[in-house]
């Protein structure tokens, strides 16, 4: 019974804790693609991720761990690791369209602005990446403005 009770009560508090952290839900679009953003807070970094369509068709799902550099007032300078994974879709050698797969791993490095009066947030960041499955390639393209919703 003491050991349910322990943890019950670790359960309840990692649950507070996690409800606790400021999280953002909005979309960050721009480039080639459009996504659905959510940021979530680990102190002063906090994790993104990003699910999204490509313009030209196909979805990704995208993820970043951004560490704050800069907080300097209502503004926000970060950069950090990211990774992604996608669906294009393409022409093949015989003239028939076709599904492709990609897997990239880079960075994203940005500046976001909170509103004081609003709980509201805006990013403009840069997410380039490297992909590797299928020959390798450089993603340059992932320049990007965000809106989110913070509560």
């Amino acid at each position: 019974m003491k050991k349910l009770i322990v943890i019950v009560a670790l359960m309840l508090g990692i649950a507070v804790a996690a409800s606790a952290q400021p999280r953002a839900l909005g979309l960050r679009g721009g480039g080639w693609v459009s996504e659905l953003s959510y940021q979530h807070s680990l102190g002063e970094n906090f994790l993104e991720a990003d699910l999204g369509w490509w313009y030209s068709g196909g979805v990704n799902v995208a993820a970043a761990y951004d560490f704050s550099i800069a907080p300097l007032g209502p503004f926000n300078f970060y950069a950090g690791p990211a990774a992604e994974l996608y669906t294009y879709n393409y022409v093949n050698g015989d003239g028939n369209n076709a599904m492709g797969l990609q897997v990239g791993v880079g960075a994203q490095i940005g500046l976001e602005y909170f509103f004081d009066a609003i709980p509201f947030q805006v990013s403009l960041d840069w997410r380039p990446m490297l992909h590797f499955l299928g020959g390798v390639g450089f993603g340059w393209q992932g320049i990007a403005l965000g809106i989110r919703y913070a509560f």
